[in-house]
C-alpha cells in the first residue's frame, strides 16, 4: 500500500512539474482590443490545450478554448487546432461556435520568427452568428527562453444573423508579450 501511494505522488509530483514548465500566459494589445491567452503545452511539440478571452472597445467580446497538436519540421510549426467559443457580439445575439484552423510559425534564429493563424466557423458549426473567422499575422522576438515578443496583425469578425450589424471585434496592429514557465 505505501509503494502504490509513494509511486502516485512521484508520478503526480513528475506530471505537475512537466506541466509547470509548459505553461504560457500572455496579452496582446491593440487599438481597439485585448486578449488574454493561457495555454498549456502550447511551446513544445505535440497536443497542446490554450484559453483566451478577447474584449473590443466597441464591438462584442469572445472566450474561447482550443485543442490542437503541434507538428514540427525543422524550423517550421504547424499547429491545426479546433476552438469552442462563447461569442457575445454588441450587435448580435451571444452565442457559440466551433471553428477549425490552424497555426503556423517559422524561427529564423533562437530569437526571431515569424508566424500566421487562420480559423474558420461556417453556419453549421455556429449557434446564433453566420460565421466566424480569425486571422492574425507578424513577428517574434524571444530575448530569453522564458519571455516573447509579438507585433502584428489581428482581424476577427462575427457575421450576425438576421440581418444585424456584424461585429469586428479585432482589426488592426497589436503588441503582444508571453511569459512561459
Amino acid at each position: 500500500m505505501n509503494k502504490k501511494v509513494l509511486l502516485s505522488s512521484g508520478l503526480a509530483m513528475m506530471v505537475l512539474a512537466g506541466s509547470a514548465q509548459a505553461i504560457e500566459g500572455s496579452v496582446d494589445v491593440g487599438k481597439h482590443y485585448t486578449n488574454l491567452n493561457v495555454g498549456l503545452g502550447t511551446n513544445s511539440p505535440g497536443l497542446f490545450l490554450n484559453g483566451n478571452w478577447l474584449r473590443s472597445d466597441h464591438d462584442g467580446s469572445l472566450s474561447g478554448l482550443g485543442l490542437g497538436y503541434n507538428i514540427d519540421a525543422g524550423p517550421l510549426r504547424v499547429s491545426p487546432t479546433a476552438k469552442a467559443m462563447y461569442t457575445h457580439p454588441e450587435n448580435g445575439k451571444d452565442g457559440f461556435a466551433v471553428a477549425v484552423g490552424a497555426g503556423a510559425s517559422y524561427t529564423f534564429s533562437d530569437m526571431f520568427g515569424l508566424y500566421g493563424e487562420y480559423y474558420y466557423a461556417p453556419d453549421a458549426f455556429a449557434d446564433r452568428i453566420d460565421s466566424y473567422q480569425q486571422a492574425s499575422g507578424g513577428l517574434s522576438f524571444t530575448p530569453i527562453s522564458l519571455l516573447n515578443v509579438r507585433v502584428g496583425y489581428q482581424y476577427i469578425e462575427l457575421n450576425n444573423k438576421d440581418g444585424r450589424k456584424d461585429n469586428v471585434i479585432a482589426d488592426g496592429p497589436y503588441v503582444g508579450a508571453s511569459l512561459r514557465f
